[in-house]
């Protein structure tokens, strides 16, 4: 018997591949499905089952399109009202694959159909759980997502459904289960989860705040729903695709991957209405950019960020690119649902340069340089990092405009006024400040190297550390 953790760092995602005696069983694919069934194939395995732990909110499941290039049936737990062929599994239902048996536990609260896995070996040994967003390394999945889906549904009834299969389904298992979950640290399933991404059932017993014998149904549906925030837009978008279905990563991928010349993207930018988003470095963006383009890097929490700043997942969006690297951004747009890629910058920003286009800046500064200018009165500061962040350590004379809530943030800006503006590590304040200059804020400043940097000059009066209780 097999058992693998394909692990995403970008969406803190964990899917699953298990196999046993040349039967294979997927758990959470993600969208781009090729992967898993070269993988079966080199081991000479057939895809039996795909399973679903729930309706995913942070990003859009491989099931469709696994199922049907393999033939494998979807499998959801209890309640899960698909539009599409699936099995609804009853509580308790066991599946076999090759020797191995994978037993179904329905544990309501993150969703009303969430549901855990039990891998059972060829000895008839329990020896893993696939906990989806119900029990996390260190946290549990938020019970606020699902709330408003009937009427009478509320985040205190989930924490108190959590309560009990946390109770009831999981606590009873043996310590030496494994737990995988569906996310680990950087995901806004939860609010405090671990940097690990496995662990025993029973460290978890002992470590877990949710899982502790002596917290009450009362104490743990306040510890429960203290600290979160709203979820990010897409959220609900995301579990509208997981239910209803969406066009095939083929397609998706083949609407994407128009090469267009520096013409060619101009008059497409002017006349669709798409959106010019520049998956750069940071850095590289702010030496050079397409007039009103908006910068999210690919190499950091990228698709989380688009989802959390692109409202509409059916807008069409033009990319400019790192030469080369235009499939994996198609791709990843298309893990959270974005698949209304429309063409790409050919040979990038350099060709748009070549073709005597117009090219904006964005001024990115030192912490050195930032305090000199910010001592003879140039500017004031914007904090862009979460709210929870800023409330554990920040500049004295700081004010927090989270990212996350850019809407509500931009309001607290002056046109007039100079800012000088940072985040963690200078990844969010470029998305940050491209976004406000493609709405007409010209007097943004860059600080390039973020809090880290700032705390590391011992330029700048901070306030005391505080161990933050949520990352949300």
């Amino acid at each position: 018997m097999k058992v693998e953790q394909i692990y995403t760092g970008c969406l803190a995602q964990g899917a699953y591949y298990i196999e046993s005696n040349g039967e294979a069983a997927i758990i959470d694919p993600l969208r781009e499905v090729q992967p898993y069934i070269e993988k079966a194939e080199r081991n000479g395995a057939k895809i039996k089952f795909v399973f679903e732990t729930h309706f995913h909110a942070d990003f859009v499941s491989g099931h469709i399109d696994l199922s049907a290039k393999t033939g494998a049936p979807i499998v959801y737990g209890p309640n899960a009202a698909c539009e599409f062929e699936c099995i609804s599994a009853t509580d308790g239902q066991e599946f076999q694959l090759g020797n191995a048996t994978i037993r179904v536990i329905h544990t309501p609260g993150h969703t009303m159909e969430s549901t855990c896995f039990l891998l059972i070996d060829e000895k008839g040994k329990e020896t893993s759980l696939f906990s989806g967003d119900t029990l996390f390394i260190g946290d549990v999945g938020r019970p606020d997502l699902a709330q408003k889906v009937k009427a009478d549904l509320t985040e205190d009834i989930l924490a108190g459904l959590l309560f009990d299969s946390l109770r009831n389904k999981i606590m009873p298992l043996a310590d030496d289960i494994i737990v995988y979950p569906a996310h680990g640290a950087g995901s806004a399933c939860g609010k405090n989860m671990s940097k690990e991404t496995t662990d025993t059932l029973g460290n978890q017993k002992k470590t877990n705040y949710a899982l502790n014998p002596a917290l009450t149904r009362e104490a743990f549906k306040k510890e429960v729903l203290t600290g979160l925030v709203a979820p990010p837009a897409y959220f609900p978008l995301n579990v509208l695709m997981n239910i209803q279905g969406y066009d095939s990563i083929d397609k998706v991928m083949e609407r994407g991957q128009h090469a267009l010349s520096p013409e060619a993207f101009e008059v497409a930018a002017n006349e669709t209405g798409a959106l010019v988003l520049d998956t750069r470095d940071p850095q590289t963006f702010a030496a050079g950019f397409i007039p009103n383009s908006i910068n999210i890097g690919i190499d950091g929490s990228f698709a989380p960020w688009v989802g959390a700043m692109i409202p509409d997942i059916k807008q069409e969006i033009l990319l400019v690119t790192d030469e080369g690297r235009e499939q994996e951004v198609i791709t990843r747009l298309a893990r959270v649902g974005y698949d209304f890629t429309i063409g790409y910058l050919k040979g990038g920003i350099a060709a748009w340069k070549a073709a005597n286009k117009e090219v904006d800046t964005i001024i990115s500064i030192s912490p050195a340089e930032m305090f000199a200018r910010f001592k003879a009165g140039e500017g004031e500061i914007i904090d862009v990092r979460k709210n929870s962040e800023y409330l554990s350590e920040h500049i004295v004379e700081a004010e927090n405009a989270p990212l996350d809530f850019i809407n509500e943030s931009m309001l607290k800006i002056n046109k007039d006024k100079t800012y000088f503006v940072h985040c963690a590590g200078g990844y969010r304040s470029m998305i940050f400040n491209s976004t406000l200059r493609a709405r007409g804020y010209d007097n943004l400043i860059d600080v390039n190297s973020g809090f880290k940097g700032i705390k590391e000059s011992g330029e700048f009066k901070l306030t005391e550390y505080i161990c933050p209780t949520t990352l949300l």
